[in-house]
């Protein structure tokens, strides 16, 4: 049985790279975006565990719930 998702390795995530487009430099106003990674970690998570985007654990490698859901 597999255990619980923890995120992607930076190797994983290299899989992933080329198909998210390059990060701004800088935003003129409002929130900042979160990191592509903890975007894909979060969505992946919620594909994986099945759970709702009001429900994603806090902490480094996660994006917020707002994000999640957008």
């Amino acid at each position: 049985m597999a255990g619980p998702f923890e995120g992607l390795s930076h190797l994983e995530w290299s899989l992933f790279e080329d198909i998210f487009p390059k990060p701004l430099d800088k935003r003129e106003r409002g929130m900042p975006h979160s990191s592509f990674p903890y975007v894909l970690h979060t969505l992946l998570y919620i594909l994986i565990t099945g759970c709702r985007c009001c429900d994603v654990p806090k902490g480094e490698i996660w994006a917020s719930k707002s994000s999640a859901h957008r």
